[in-house]
């Protein structure tokens, strides 16, 4: 099976508008991504209405190698994985956006990773060559001085204005640093206090108003970190449980549903395995989390992140 192919028509993403730009959107004035299904209608939306709902996860390994996983929920998870292909070594890494060029017949993804103290910017090319997967990697550095950092992570609210793309660093310090993601530079924004004793972090809610990341720590807690856009605001902290989520060292979410649902995947990278689960919009221990079980498929990535497209905005809180 061909998961890229796979993915894409279930998420929509084949019949991507040419209006995607080859970065994280942050211009003002840029022109507004549009649906090619139809009007004024947000990828998640539709995908609730007709499709069905699904994690698409990316494991870059630490060997330079990378893998697809595909798990679906349901009374037992199914699990689909394409074949691993050459990336690079990393330790920490972003969601992949996937877009297409100008023209309408390239699809690609594109984010960004921590190589020892390095940052980088990767385009990944998905070629369609029959029932086989082809993808071709290349990668540009983009900055250093990040060998303190533990986790990354980004937002890319790029379907209406005013838009915005951040990147989130969490150091081990005890800070987070937020930087705004503008063309292919980065502008620093300072950094949040209060976060020793956090793990792992993934965007869970991406507005035109605040950012929020689900987070956990070393003690087992899962939070939501609620960050408004507006300079100088401060994060808002929910504790959605207290126990439970030692062992997970990444997350990967995806949206699923009208009402601000979202699917995620918690990996133990010492097991190498994935457990998959349903969160209804997260609303701090009010959160329904219903447990689906352990995907039936190794997970020997050394960070997993979502596969998306640049069109799907998450809403989960």
């Amino acid at each position: 099976m061909k998961l890229q192919r796979f993915a894409l028509a279930l998420a929509g993403a084949g019949l991507i508008a040419a209006v995607a730009a080859s970065v994280p959107a942050a211009a003002a004035g840029q022109a507004d991504p549009k649906h090619p299904f139809a009007k004024n209608v947000t990828p998640n939306t539709l995908k609730a209405a007709g499709d069905p709902c699904f994690s698409d996860v990316m494991s870059p390994t630490a060997t330079g190698m990378s893998q697809e996983t595909i798990a679906v929920p349901g009374r037992s998870v199914q699990a689909f994985q394409d074949t691993p292909f050459k990336f690079v070594g990393s330790r920490a890494d972003t969601t992949w956006y996937g877009a297409v060029n100008a023209a309408g017949t390239q699809i690609y993804y594109y984010g960004l990773l921590l190589q020892g103290g390095n940052l980088y910017r990767h385009t990944t090319y998905a070629r369609d060559t029959g029932e086989t997967s082809s993808w071709a990697p290349t990668f540009k550095k983009v900055g250093s001085g990040w060998s303190s950092f533990k986790s990354i992570a980004t937002s890319n609210y790029s379907v209406a204005a005013p838009r915005h793309a951040y990147l989130y660093g969490l150091n081990t310090n005890g800070s987070l640093y937020r930087y705004q993601i503008v063309g292919t530079g980065f502008r620093a924004l300072g950094p949040l206090p209060g976060f020793r004793g956090f793990k792992a972090m993934t965007v869970i809610s991406e507005t035109a108003t605040y950012d929020t990341l689900l987070m956990t720590t070393n003690a087992g807690a899962l939070w939501t970190v609620h960050i408004p856009v507006a300079a100088g605001a401060k994060p808002v902290l929910k504790q959605l449980r207290a126990s439970g989520w030692g062992a997970y060292e990444s997350l990967v979410i995806q949206g699923c549903g009208t009402r601000g649902g979202s699917l995620l995947v918690a990996v133990d990278k010492d097991t190498q395995s994935g457990y998959q689960f349903a969160l209804s919009k997260a609303n701090g221990a009010a959160t329904a989390i219903t447990s689906y079980g352990k995907i039936p498929a190794p997970m020997n990535g050394v960070d997993h992140v979502s596969l998306t497209t640049h069109y799907d905005q998450l809403v989960g809180e």
